[in-house]
């Protein structure tokens, strides 16, 4: 089980006492109302987390299933799963790589551990607690010994310059910082780094449905 104690604040703000932890099925609720209060209407609510799926996260892989919770609440969460992947083949989807996030595909001894979803209420964004969810999923990594991190980050604003630009040619300008991306952006603060681009990843009209594949290497590994 995951746990780790530590002090969050906004900038110039209070330090506040947080939680990072292994989910469990007492937090079932809880992650359902994340998961509403983080991608409200129109967003499509059968995206949701269920109650099938998450019974999966945490009985598949409970290492990968960590939440944030703040004075008893939970408000955060971050789940992953063991997979192997051929470097040279790295084309997929969303939902094949996840099972739709229901994770039957889970490979116990697949030496990659690949990020599902993360979500924070938006009351708590301030906080950088989707930054500390992602260096606590490091953390698993090398407790488990694994070769590395890996997950597709939408390019959201890729909509406003794809008549102009590949989604090669975005990702590059994003990451010499002449563009900003919300997603892409908070996952190089957060070590990752591109490896591919990855075409109808997820159906996204922002993205123009395309991904980033950005890795983090467990640098205790080869």
């Amino acid at each position: 089980m995951f746990r780790k104690e530590l002090y969050v604040s906004e900038p110039q703000g209070k330090p506040i006492q947080a939680l990072i932890r292994t989910y469990t099925e007492a937090d079932f609720d809880a992650l359902i109302e994340v998961q509403k209060g983080s991608f409200p209407p129109p967003f499509p609510s059968e995206l949701w987390w269920n109650r099938e799926q998450l019974h999966n996260h945490v009985t598949r892989f409970p290492d990968g299933a960590l939440c944030v919770e703040i004075e008893g609440r939970v408000v955060a969460s971050m789940t992953g799963l063991r997979v192997q992947l051929d470097p040279q083949h790295l084309e997929h989807t969303w939902a094949e790589i996840t099972d739709e996030g229901y994770i039957r595909n889970h490979n116990p001894q697949g030496d990659i551990l690949y990020i599902v979803d993360i979500c924070v209420l938006p009351e708590f964004r301030k906080l950088g607690l989707g930054k500390w969810m992602m260096l606590s999923m490091y953390e698993v990594v090398v407790h488990l010994g694994l070769r590395r991190l890996l997950g597709g980050g939408r390019m959201s604003g890729y909509h406003r310059y794809s008549d102009s630009l590949t989604a090669e040619e975005y990702l590059e300008k994003v990451v010499r910082g002449d563009l900003h991306d919300p997603v892409i952006s908070f996952l190089l603060r957060c070590g990752r780094v591109p490896v591919a681009v990855v075409p109808n990843y997820l159906e996204d009209e922002e993205s123009r449905n395309y991904a980033a594949l950005m890795e983090w290497q467990n640098p205790f590994r080869p």
